[in-house]
């Protein structure tokens, strides 16, 4: 059965680690453009992807002159196997689709959407902004399912109808919930046209043993290495290793998480990065 897992994965392009990258920022709120530099050379060094623009990039927070210099430095700096993840998340849709067709413009490969996240939803809401959604940005979608900041649980059936959009091409998943990982990967693992990807670092390692296509961990912005080797032995087979790796993810993530609401851990994130020389440690109000 891992075998067939790791055939599903080779086959698919979206796939492996996919970085949330923190969005540099100079203290004057500019974009730091070596910086972003600096880092998609490490991303690119340790074969893991970037990620622009999601909840670790504060995007919600951006204003769309910054995000799209953001994009467009990312796109300029992208070389051959590359794959560029961008978020368009919004809670207008127009708004995501002008930002989907701007980021594929400028060298994105796919686009990540949240839920809007103002007015409670119900089920056939949240499929039909997808459905929309997917059927106008005119390119690779992955849906993005985060409960901590949209205040929504997409259900997996939703997802799983919408799975089958010919611009569908995966999902992101940071709710922490095993029984819904376990259901995931029970739903997507053998799919060779759906990736599912995990963002929620404490069971990383579980999910690639699984069946999962990746993970989107926060901390591999200064660890790229470790998800990567985590990836490999998955892959393997080595489930020892894997959960060596899985034990120094979790005392790298309680670094910078443990005791903080999510915004002063994204901060407590830079300063980690600023040690290290990657970043500096200037967040975007109101963080």
């Amino acid at each position: 059965m891992l075998l067939a897992f790791i055939n599903w994965r080779m086959n698919k392009k979206y796939k492996g680690v996919v970085v949330p990258m923190v969005t540099p920022l100079s203290e004057d709120y500019s974009l730091d453009v070596a910086a972003v530099e600096r880092l998609l050379l490490l991303f690119r060094q340790h074969g893991v992807q970037p990620f622009v623009l999601g909840t670790t990039g504060e995007a919600s927070s951006m204003p769309a002159g910054l995000k799209e210099e953001f994009v467009r430095a990312a796109g300029r700096m992208k070389q051959a196997g590359d794959v560029l993840y961008v978020g368009i998340g919004s809670n207008c849709l127009a708004d995501s689709v002008e930002a989907a067709k701007f980021a594929y413009g400028a060298g994105a490969d796919v686009v990540v959407a949240t839920l809007p996240s103002y007015y409670t939803l119900t089920e056939a809401q949240m499929e039909g902004y997808f459905e929309r959604l997917a059927s106008r940005v005119g390119g690779p979608l992955i849906i993005y399912n985060i409960p901590a900041t949209t205040h929504h649980t997409i259900p997996l059936p939703v997802i799983d109808r919408l799975s089958h959009h010919e611009n569908v091409v995966g999902t992101k998943d940071s709710e922490r919930s095993a029984e819904r990982l376990a259901a995931s990967l029970k739903l997507w693992s053998g799919r060779p046209d759906f990736s599912h990807f995990l963002g929620w670092a404490a069971k990383s390692g579980e999910a690639l043993l699984g069946g999962g296509d990746g993970l989107v961990p926060s901390t591999a912005n200064f660890a790229p290495a470790l998800y990567r080797d985590m990836l490999a032995a998955a892959a393997l087979g080595d489930a020892e290793k894997v959960g060596a790796l899985q034990a120094l993810s979790d005392e790298l993530g309680n670094s910078y998480q443990a005791g903080r609401l999510l915004g002063e851990s994204l901060a407590a994130l830079k300063r980690i990065m600023g040690k290290e020389g990657l970043c500096g440690v200037t967040m975007m109000p109101p963080l």
